[in-house]
């Protein structure tokens, strides 16, 4: 997944567990078929601390599950809790000891890009972007990339709290063009991108009510969702929901409750509505306490999208 490191990026990289299956011995295998393909994957979490900074750490598929020491990526990246929500956040190397961190997240009313590249936790410059205004309503943010042998394309996904669902294309230049739009989602409380193709994504997505979907979104337009359950519910508790595809079967999935700041860990097979497998893997040893949580993601070239439906 990463090329060869120098030795200061690669510590900090193996500590948060943003390198799979190196800052943790290999974690106990499973024996159902949907589950034993998991042994050795792990959920890339990131984090905003109240002070500002971009942590990272390694959650790995194990009976129970266990977790790697946190770390800080990024110091001071934003002023002290002013971040509300974050999309994931692409990191990658310069093969020698230097980390580029790039991103979206929302401050108050606005949104911010977020780009720098970090040796020892310390960025390079001042690392924010305003890109505009308007977001005080929003309540969930991410963003999706394709890179196929023909074409690539990046969109963005905002959730506001009137249950309204926006998309947006990314273009080369970092412009966000042909928004579009689709109502009914105001039950839902967190999404997690399971998949992206050349045609369409698809998130996972709880619900107030307990519930959990996939809401497989085309790339045609106008914007028309296909929601599917896959469970009735038990799954309101999770405020947040991250996801990491895990091999060729599925995905490693982590839910946090901010409540009692517990962390728990599922294999999902791949979404097919209510036949989905689903196995659960116990809860995370330590607490998340953090303010805002968001997914890494790989910025290197050797990034594959999620596949997971």
């Amino acid at each position: 997944m990463i090329k060869i490191l120098g030795a200061t990026t690669a510590a900090l990289l193996m500590a948060a567990g943003l390198i799979p299956g190196t800052a943790v011995a290999g974690p106990n295998r499973v024996a159902t078929p949907s589950a034993a393909s998991v042994g050795g994957c792990a959920v890339s979490v990131g984090s905003v601390t109240a002070g500002g900074d971009h942590r990272g750490q390694g959650v790995f598929a194990a009976l129970p599950p266990t977790a790697s020491a946190s770390t800080i990526l990024g110091g001071g990246v934003y002023p002290d809790g002013a971040v509300r929500i974050s999309s994931s956040m692409s990191w990658g190397d310069d093969g020698v000891s230097i980390a580029f961190v790039s991103g979206y997240s929302v401050l108050g009313d606005a949104l911010y890009y977020a780009q720098y590249a970090s040796t020892d936790g310390t960025i390079d410059r001042p690392p924010l972007k305003r890109i505009g205004g308007g977001w005080g309503s929003f309540v969930a943010l991410d963003t999706t990339f394709y890179y196929g042998t023909v074409g690539k394309r990046s969109n963005a996904f905002g959730l506001s709290n009137d249950g309204t669902l926006y998309r947006w294309t990314i273009d080369s230049k970092g412009v966000w063009r042909n928004k579009a739009s689709a109502a009914g989602f105001a039950s839902v409380k967190s999404m997690a991108l399971i998949s992206s193709t050349k045609t369409y994504d698809t998130f996972l997505a709880n619900t107030r009510g307990g519930a959990l979907y996939t809401i497989h979104i085309p790339t045609t337009a106008p914007m028309k969702p296909i929601v599917k359950q896959v469970r009735s519910a038990t799954w309101q508790g999770f405020e947040t929901l991250l996801a990491q595809q895990c091999g060729q079967y599925g995905t490693l999935l982590l839910g946090i409750d901010r409540d009692t700041h517990t962390g728990y860990v599922y294999a999902v097979g791949h979404a097919t509505g209510p036949t989905t497998v689903i196995q659960s893997f116990g809860k995370v040893p330590g607490t998340f306490t953090d303010p805002v949580y968001f997914h890494w993601t790989d910025g290197n070239a050797t990034f594959k999208p999620p596949f997971g439906e």
